[in-house]
């Protein structure tokens, strides 16, 4: 059951200089992914850090995405967020794509050094996305951004206390 959105995540954002964050989103479900990128883009702006986006077909391609961007970037971000919205279908696919999508951002959380954000929304149904995006669930798109200044903010802190 999902609660109606993290309150105690929006306590103790820390303020950071110089973040920048690149956010890979889908193409599936562009009403729904736009409106959480805006929330992050919210999020963001009134923080002070950069961001940019890359548009990939579907949740399945997000962790591809991530990884070749950090590999061949000449300056890897400080974080990635990962948006994309799965809706349960009348086959088994909706698991086999929410499986695949969430081992690949565990898999890059644990190979990178950089946090990378899990923003996926899996739903049952578009009603549950759109109460994601605002509606009584909170807004994921935004609790995402805080996640990814929170999770920046201790990884700076982390790579600072390396002995």
């Amino acid at each position: 059951m999902a609660t109606k959105g993290n309150t105690s995540l929006n306590k103790g954002i820390p303020t950071l200089k110089d973040a920048f964050v690149v956010i890979v989103k889908t193409e599936w479900n562009a009403h729904i992914i736009n409106k959480l990128e805006a929330g992050v883009k919210k999020v963001f702006k009134a923080q002070g850090i950069k961001v940019s986006s890359i548009v990939v077909p579907g949740a399945v391609e997000i962790p591809f995405a991530v990884k070749n961007h950090y590999a061949y970037s000449k300056t890897p971000p400080d974080a990635y967020i990962t948006l994309g919205t799965v809706i349960r279908g009348d086959t088994p696919h909706f698991d086999y794509v929410c499986k695949l999508v969430t081992d690949g951002v565990l898999q890059l959380n644990l190979a990178l050094d950089v946090p990378v954000i899990f923003g996926v929304l899996t739903v049952d149904n578009e009603q549950q996305a759109i109460e994601r995006i605002g509606g009584k669930h909170g807004h994921k798109g935004e609790e995402a951004a805080i996640t990814a200044i929170k999770m920046i903010a201790l990884n700076r802190k982390l790579m600072n206390n390396k002995s």
